[in-house]
């Protein structure tokens, strides 16, 4: 079950961060060039693999884990909808 719940917290992380590198939002010409390349691969790569470890390590028994990545999550969320709704 624990794994789960990281997992759909996962799929609503990368929805964020796609819409937010879609929206061509100012403050994204400040980040570096790499990130930026492909469209945001090499971001979307580090959230995979935050997401990866944060469901290998629940699965593991480490179910502070869950909660750290649900806080993340809930931070990456609000941060989107700060950007999104154009309140920066």
């Amino acid at each position: 079950m624990v794994i789960l719940i990281v997992f759909l917290l996962g799929i609503g992380n990368f929805a964020a961060q796609k819409a937010v590198l879609e929206s061509g939002h100012p403050m994204l010409d400040a980040l570096p060039s790499f990130y930026r390349t492909g469209g945001g691969r090499f971001s979307l790569w580090f959230e995979f693999f935050i997401l990866l470890a944060a469901m290998l390590l629940a699965g593991n028994g480490w179910t502070g884990m869950a909660w750290a990545y649900g806080v993340y999550s809930l931070i990456n969320f609000a941060i989107a909808w700060i950007i999104l709704s154009g309140k920066i």
